[in-house]
């Protein structure tokens, strides 16, 4: 089984020509061909060829940087607000207890066993 693999422009702009896979200096095993439009190799899976340039890819990191950078700073301000807020809630209370107008001491002694 063999898979060829189309000539294409690098990313530098020169032309690669095509070859087949598996290359005679790679593994036997690397059938497929697989990488992007302007970056091509032979492996084993047939499932890894992208249609799209690499540079693609890159930009995608960057932009899930972005994304994750942003939710951590949104999250970490929700922490600080939270802390804030607790430690304000905390802070303000006033530190006698209120008066909830129910005394709760015992009336006197019960005695056991009170014989008739």
């Amino acid at each position: 089984m063999s898979s060829a693999c189309t000539s294409y422009l690098s990313a530098d702009g020169a032309l690669v020509s095509g070859f087949s896979c598996p290359r005679a200096d790679g593994e036997a095993s690397a059938v497929y061909c697989c990488g992007f439009q302007d970056v091509k190799y032979c492996c084993d899976d047939p499932n890894s060829f992208f249609p799209y340039e690499h540079g693609y890819m890159w930009w995608l990191s960057v932009g899930a940087l972005v994304g994750l950078s942003i939710a951590a700073v949104v999250l970490l301000a929700f922490i600080i607000t939270v802390c804030v807020l607790c430690y304000l809630f905390i802070s303000t209370k006033p530190c006698s207890k209120l008066d909830t107008g129910l005394s709760l001491q015992t009336t006197g002694r019960e005695t056991r066993g009170s014989s008739l």
